[in-house]
C-alpha cells in the first residue's frame, strides 16, 4: 500500500506545481544597441505623422452650384407697356409682348432686394447717382433694387442704393405714358409709372453674381454742345463762367460781353 500511496501523494503535488513540471524556456536575446542617433529617431517619427496627415491628395475646388431660386419673367407696367432691354443699350417700353428683348431675371441677392438680367443679353439693370436707368454688362451695386408690393398689389422696384438725401424718398423703376424710362427721383409710388405686374414665364436655380466696383463715372446723358467763341479756349460744360483770354486776344471778356453781336 506504501507504493500506491507515494505514487498518488506525487500526482497530487504535480497538479499543485504545475510549473514544475513545464520545460524552461529559452533565455530572451539582446538585441544589440542601434546605430541611430536619438535625433535620428525622433526626425523618423515626425515624418511618419506628416505622412499620415498629408497622404490623400487635396480635391479640386468645384464650382459652386447654383443656389439662388428666381424667375424668368415679363414686366408689365400699367402705363401698357413691357419693359425691354435693346441689344444697343438702351430701356425702354414696348407694347408687343412677343418679343424676347421683354423677358428678364429676377435673381434674389438680398432680403427683398433682387437684380433685373436681360434673359436675351445678359445685361444687368442698373441706376446711376443721377437717376437714369443703364444697361450694365457686370453687376455692381447700382443693380440692385428693393422689391416691394403696393397696397394694391402692384410690384415697385426702388433703387437700393440712391435716395433723396433730404426727404430720403426712394427712386423707382418708370415708364411715362409714352413707354419712355423716367428719372428716378421723379417717380412717385403712387402713380401708375411705377406700378408693375411681373408675368411669371419660368422658375429657375442661379448662381449668386460676382459683385463688381462701381465705375468713377456711370452712364448718363451726354453733356449740352457748347460753341467756342472765336479767340477764346472752349468753356467748361459745369463752370460757363471761367472763360480765359487767349494770349493772341485782346482784354479779358464777361460772359455778358461774349454773348454780344
Amino acid at each position: 500500500m506504501a507504493a500506491p500511496a507515494s505514487s498518488l501523494i506525487r500526482q497530487k503535488r504535480e497538479v499543485r506545481e504545475p510549473g514544475g513540471s513545464r520545460p524552461v524556456s529559452a533565455q530572451r536575446r539582446v538585441c544589440p544597441r542601434g546605430t541611430k542617433s536619438l535625433c535620428q529617431k525622433q526626425l523618423l517619427i515626425l515624418l511618419s505623422k506628416v505622412r499620415l496627415c498629408g497622404g490623400r491628395p487635396a480635391r479640386p475646388d468645384r464650382c459652386p452650384e447654383p443656389q439662388l431660386k428666381g424667375i424668368v419673367t415679363k414686366l408689365f407696367c400699367c402705363q401698357g407697356f413691357y419693359l425691354q432691354a435693346k441689344p444697343d443699350g438702351s430701356i425702354q417700353g414696348t407694347p408687343e409682348d412677343t418679343s424676347s428683348f421683354t423677358h428678364f431675371k429676377l435673381i434674389p441677392v438680398g432680403l427683398r432686394v433682387v437684380t433685373i438680367q436681360s434673359a436675351k443679353l445678359g445685361h444687368y439693370m442698373a441706376m446711376n447717382a443721377e437717376g437714369l436707368l443703364y444697361s450694365s454688362p457686370h453687376f455692381t451695386a447700382e443693380c440692385r433694387f428693393k422689391e416691394c408690393v403696393s397696397e394694391n398689389y402692384y410690384v415697385l422696384y426702388a433703387s437700393a442704393l440712391y435716395r433723396q438725401r433730404r426727404s430720403g424718398r426712394s427712386w423707382y423703376l418708370g415708364l411715362d405714358k409714352e413707354g419712355r424710362v423716367m428719372k428716378g427721383n421723379r417717380v412717385k409710388k403712387t402713380k401708375a409709372a411705377a406700378h408693375f405686374v411681373p408675368k411669371l414665364l419660368e422658375v429657375a436655380v442661379y448662381r449668386e453674381p460676382s459683385l463688381h466696383s462701381v465705375p468713377e463715372t456711370s452712364p448718363s446723358r451726354p453733356p449740352a454742345p457748347c460753341h467756342a467763341v472765336p479767340g477764346l479756349e472752349a468753356p467748361c460744360p459745369r463752370h460757363h463762367h471761367s472763360l480765359s483770354p487767349s494770349p493772341a486776344s485782346g482784354p479779358a471778356l464777361t460772359p455778358a460781353a461774349t454773348l454780344m453781336p
